[in-house]
């Protein structure tokens, strides 16, 4: 009779062998770890002389042309791998000349912290799972719920990023104010062209695809024009229409316009309208004396989206939604299961009841470890430099014959184009970033502002410095000129 389970004793024994290769060694460990540093080290030494963008050659697909093995790889294998076939192609975000769309960050100490979290694998979601950790993310909450200057009640969560802090805040203010089904096609919410697309993909992921939604006119500076806003708030009364929601932008994608929100406020207040500040890459320049003078009026907010992966310097993937009342956001996400009655003794706040997300990474030491490890004076000082070199590059890109800007920068945004004699100036500005983007060592990119191509550079890398501009400037000249030879022929 104790044959089955002798056999059965003797297969699991051998089955154990091979799963505890999934449990390295202590000298495997440091082994494999010893090579990857060593490729790492190597990958930010060359960042200082290596380009900022590489055009795509198709060495890239060597990444799949290999299937997962039976048997282990060898770690320098797959270094080479990486380099060879992940860092030679496209943008490298580590890169201080990566100056296009909205950089994100990678400071080293964050780095250190998705290490120990992912090796600690805290389930940071619920408070029985892990108080720590969830203790942590609410104290980061709070710390920037204070810095916008909110109220005690403001309560929020980590995200993945804007996109998901922007759907929560919605969730939460169409849930707040009560907008059902059968008044969807009466609610208004008023926003720019400016407003970022993820708004309007939240609004659709939560069932509001059918609103009215009232592009704001914009003043000289591309902001939100706050007496057009109040014609077509009151118009939208007066006409049985259910004004709900205003977008106010700290920091627009295009142009780093910075709503008048201050101003929005008194607006939305007298008209009840839920005001949501979408401040995904404005709002830690409110760290800085220059952001704090631009950045008024975010503490009267109902809820406000930042990234810390843009003004804190951190890896991609980490985004923050604050609401005044976190109960808000409590209501529209909070929810209970059989299977987690043993954590539903606990009071406190877990960041999965204020969240689209359950499982998550334990997303707070990496932003808590480079805080505490370095202070906030450094973040201080980073993002002033920024606002100080947007104003520079603003003076200097206009001592080039031709060269036209929108206007002085807000923030660390700066639009320009060429406007070329007898060539015209959207093919012109075409082929100028095409040749920028073959030179690579300074990453731009290029968008559409009242139907023309203007380029822009962004400025939020941490490692971007003076030497950077310089050197953007002098590749824009070299460029120019490639770009007019390629018209003379």
């Amino acid at each position: 009779m104790n044959q089955p389970v002798d056999h059965e004793a003797g297969l699991i024994r051998s089955l154990e062998l091979k799963s505890r290769l999934l449990d390295l060694d202590l000298d495997e460990r440091k082994k494999t770890f010893a090579a990857f540093d060593q490729y790492l080290d190597g990958f930010l030494a060359a960042l200082k002389s290596g380009p900022a963008f590489g055009a795509r050659s198709g060495k890239s697909e060597g990444i799949i042309e290999a299937d997962f093995p039976e048997n282990p790889s060898d770690a320098g294998d797959l270094i080479a791998l990486l380099k060879n076939h992940l860092d030679t192609e496209g943008i490298n975000p580590a890169s201080g000349g990566h100056l296009g769309y909205i950089p994100g960050g990678g400071i080293w100490p964050s780095a250190l912290g998705d290490y120990i979290a992912a090796v600690t694998n805290k389930y940071a979601g619920v408070v029985f799972a892990s108080p720590g950790a969830a203790m942590m993310e609410g104290m980061l909450v709070n710390w920037m719920a204070n810095m916008f200057g909110l109220p005690c009640t403001a309560g929020g969560t980590l995200t993945s990023g804007g996109s998901v802090a922007n759907l929560a805040a919605i969730v939460a203010a169409r849930d707040a104010r009560e907008i059902k089904s059968a008044v969807v096609t009466q609610t208004v919410a008023y926003m720019t062209e400016q407003v970022h697309h993820c708004i309007d993909k939240a609004l659709r992921i939560a069932g509001l695809g059918e609103i009215i939604i009232r592009k704001v006119p914009m003043d000289e500076k591309f902001r939100m024009n706050i007496s057009a806003l109040r014609e077509l708030v009151e118009s939208d009364e007066s006409n049985g229409l259910k004004p709900w929601l205003l977008v106010s932008s700290a920091g627009t994608t295009d142009t780093g316009a910075v709503d008048q929100t201050e101003l929005a406020a008194e607006i939305c207040q007298e008209h009840n309208l839920w005001l949501h500040v979408d401040a995904a890459y404005g709002g830690f320049f409110i760290l800085c004396e220059e952001g704090k003078e631009i950045l008024k009026g975010l503490n009267r907010a109902d809820s406000i989206v930042v990234d810390p992966h843009k003004g804190l310097f951190l890896p991609y993937g980490t985004g923050a939604v604050i609401v005044k009342d976190r109960k808000d956001l409590y209501r529209s996400h909070a929810y209970q299961a059989n299977y987690m009655q043993d954590a539903l003794k606990f009071e406190d706040w877990s960041p999965a009841d204020l969240s689209p997300e359950l499982t998550r990474h334990f997303r707070g030491l990496r932003m808590w470890l480079p805080m505490k490890l370095l202070g906030i004076s450094p973040f201080r000082a980073a993002l002033s430099e920024k606002i100080f070199l947007a104003r520079y590059f603003y003076r200097k890109i206009q001592e080039i014959p031709g060269m036209e800007v929108l206007g002085f920068p807000e923030l660390s945004v700066v639009p320009f184009r060429m406007i070329p004699e007898e060539i015209d100036a959207d093919e012109f500005n075409l082929r100028l970033i095409a040749e920028i983007h073959r030179d690579g060592r300074v990453f731009l990119s290029s968008t559409k502002i009242r139907n023309q191509v203007w380029l822009r550079v962004a400025i939020l890398c941490f490692r971007t410095h003076l030497a950077t501009i310089e050197l953007c400037l002098s590749m824009i000249i070299e460029c120019l000129a490639k770009t007019r030879k390629h018209f003379e022929n």
